[in-house]
């Protein structure tokens, strides 16, 4: 099992900090660099359409994309 990895990240204008595993930071940047956005542009969009925990949404959005790829 990946370790958990704490990253700071601006959030709408606001510090903050998310904790997750490894491989889905490097997921998130993967798919960043693929949309040509900044790692806290594309957390900021999927921020924009979660009601609820942003490491979890973070995770599933992850998931989902993997699978629709």
């Amino acid at each position: 099992m990946s370790a958990l990895k704490k990253r700071s990240i601006n959030l709408h204008g606001h510090a903050t900090s998310v904790t997750m595993e490894e491989p889905f930071w490097d997921c998130l940047k993967d798919i960043a660099k693929e949309r040509k956005l900044s790692l806290n542009a594309l957390i900021a969009e999927i921020d924009e359409q979660n009601a609820g925990n942003l490491s979890s949404a973070l995770r599933v959005y992850v998931l989902k994309t993997l699978q629709t790829a």
